[in-house]
């Protein structure tokens, strides 16, 4: 196995011959180097259940968990190479600094809730709950950041671009549908979602299969769009938030109220159909 060693200030491959046993994973065997050859060898990892997100680092140039990559997936006697993410500053060895992640994520505007209903409750259709839950199996491993060619080889690109893992949280509150706080120009304007060509490289990647492009950066190119040329659009969008604004300051007029209070004792009525919660 031939193992990236080094630090910020440069470094380079080193070779170990070690024996792999059956059933066990990349990380094992880097342990064994780790404990009976290279006793510095700095290695990032938690729970070795492909949960954590941690052992992050590139296997034969792809980027992979090292715990949940088999060794039986290489030909007996075939030279396994194992070097650091390549996309984020290096540490040491194959612990690399994944900072910028964090950062972007601070600049995402939180969650803002609509207010309650009459009766004190948030009403959700089943059906919305089911658009944002596979974004919520995100382990923060980064490899669909590390893989995505407009921060890998374009570097200077980073500090306006949010990246896969970021765009999948922006998609996830936008598309809830108790939040009324509007992303979607943010991260066309701030975040960059225009640079994403959509190769679909960082979908590939993802170890909990989520589908980033086709159901987190491609919905939301679509909502930019929608927004920044449609003009009935922009025109609802103007009344959305003036009612919303008049909502907050509790100055909605009657009619208004009066349809709110009819749709709720319908929903009443009709046991409920679209579901009842409370945070």
């Amino acid at each position: 196995m031939r193992v990236w060693r080094g630090d910020a200030s440069g470094g380079d491959f080193v070779d170990y011959r070690v024996d792999a046993e059956e059933g066990e994973v990349v990380l094992d065997v880097l342990h064994r180097i780790q404990a009976q050859q290279a006793n510095d060898l700095a290695i990032r990892w938690n729970c070795k259940a492909g949960k954590c997100g941690s052992c992050s680092a590139e296997v034969n140039g792809l980027p992979r968990l090292t715990c949940m990559t088999r060794m039986s997936t290489f030909e007996p006697g075939e030279d396994i190479t194992v070097n650091p993410m390549r996309t984020f500053p290096i540490v040491k060895d194959l612990v690399t600094d994944v900072q910028f992640n964090y950062e972007m994520a601070k600049r995402v505007p939180p969650f803002r809730p609509q207010r309650r209903d009459p009766d004190g409750k948030y009403r959700l259709q089943q059906e919305d709950i089911e658009r944002v839950q596979e974004f919520h199996k995100c382990i923060e491993c980064f490899l669909c950041q590390d893989v995505c060619h407009v921060i890998r080889d374009h570097p200077e690109n980073a500090e306006h671009f949010a990246g896969p893992r970021l765009f999948i949280r922006y998609a996830e509150l936008e598309m809830h549908p108790l939040d009324t706080n509007d992303r979607s120009l943010l991260v066309q304007e701030k975040m960059g979602l225009g640079y994403c060509n959509i190769t679909k490289c960082c979908t590939e990647v993802c170890p909990e299969s989520i589908h980033i492009t086709d159901n987190a950066i491609i919905p939301m190119k679509e909502r930019v769009i929608t927004k920044k040329y449609d003009p009935v659009t922009r025109l609802r969008e103007k009344m959305r938030k003036r009612r919303l604004q008049l909502q907050a300051e509790g100055a909605l007029p009657e009619r208004t109220k009066l349809r709110r209070a009819r749709a709720l004792a319908d929903t009443v009525r009709d046991g409920g159909s679209t579901g009842t919660g409370t945070d």
